[in-house]
């Protein structure tokens, strides 16, 4: 069936979903001092809650699916998670972001589950400077388990990296002579403020325009968007066997193209990542049967999608920093 769409038009084949809010990495602009569980927290979704909510989302038209965090690889099931994603009717898409620590342990039980796109957090290709923003000396070890990725052909390999001020933006070329031989996207993203943040948002925070900009002088060309993509403006170069996404979320326009809704990990639906409020689907995901009020809430919700995010006003929502909705 056609993706559900919005009051704007918009259409909505895109799911990402949360399946745990832990994250074993401490970097400076998301969790700067590690994940602290709330004893308070509920459990997140199991197994079969998970697949009964793929399935309601399949019938509205969800076919693209991405596994988010927290780190999704801290849990312990999540090659079931994937195996089970992987075989729900509808779903011809499914992806993962990860930070890449166990990448050369488990790539290969992934991809047999079904995994067939993978996006890894590498904030800088300089070791020391990827310690310093991750809190963690792994680089080399994520950098080879990208590399298997490569080889064993799975067909889609990007790396993110959040742009920082004074850290890592004058980076450029060394992410150039990356590029040149590896099959490989990077999306360079701005900063973000969230709940949490506000401090090292004001220190840290650049626009991806002057990057924007330095591509093209260096000859890059923009890419048309394909439809089920994020929200990533791509770039080329005919001499470069890799590409480049900007993610802008201060850019005109940035939510036009918006294609995507979030589930966090207790099953909350978000219909924005800066979003004021989150609607509990986990209710509903109790029993098989429920399959068809799980359709008609969700459905009966994407009314309330506002037309874009109110970041630019300071208004971050209720996501207290990224790791809690899967960013």
């Amino acid at each position: 069936m056609s993706p559900l769409a919005d009051r704007y038009g918009r259409r909505f084949p895109y799911l990402r979903l949360s399946v745990i809010p832990a994250c074993n990495f401490r970097c400076t602009y998301c969790l700067p001092h590690g994940y602290h569980a709330d004893a308070k927290a509920a459990e997140p979704l199991s197994l079969a809650e998970i697949t009964r909510l793929l399935r309601g989302f399949t019938e509205l038209g969800m076919h693209k699916l991405r596994i988010t965090g927290g780190e999704p690889s801290v849990r312990h099931d999540l090659t079931e998670i994937l195996r089970t994603a992987a075989a729900v009717p509808g779903v011809t898409k499914l992806a993962m972001t990860t930070n890449g620590t166990l990448l050369t342990r488990r790539l290969g039980e992934w991809m047999d589950a079904g995994l067939n796109a993978i996006n890894v957090s590498v904030d800088s290709l300089d070791r020391a400077l990827f310690a310093r923003i991750t809190g963690h000396d792994r680089l080399e070890d994520i950098l080879h388990g990208v590399d298997m990725a490569l080889n064993a052909g799975l067909p889609s390999v990007k790396l993110n990296a959040v742009l920082l001020r004074d850290v890592n933006d004058r980076q450029l070329p060394a992410w150039f002579d990356y590029l040149r031989d590896r099959h490989v996207g990077v999306r360079f993203i701005e900063l973000m403020q969230t709940g949490d943040n506000l401090a090292f948002f004001r220190d840290h925070h650049v626009s991806a325009a002057g990057l924007e900009t330095q591509l093209l002088e260096s000859g890059w060309q923009a890419l048309p968007r394909v439809a089920d993509a994020g929200p990533a403006r791509e770039y080329r170069h005919p001499d470069y066997a890799g590409r480049i996404g900007i993610i802008a979320p201060y850019s005109k326009d940035f939510c036009a193209g918006c294609n995507r809704l979030r589930v966090t990990a207790t099953g909350d639906l978000r219909l924005c990542l800066f979003g004021e409020f989150g609607i509990p689907l986990r209710p509903l995901l109790q029993a098989d049967e429920q399959l068809e009020d799980l359709v008609r809430a969700v459905g009966g919700q994407i009314g309330r999608k506002e037309q874009g995010h109110f970041l630019h006003e300071g208004r971050t929502g209720i996501t207290p920093h990224l790791a809690s909705t899967g960013g």
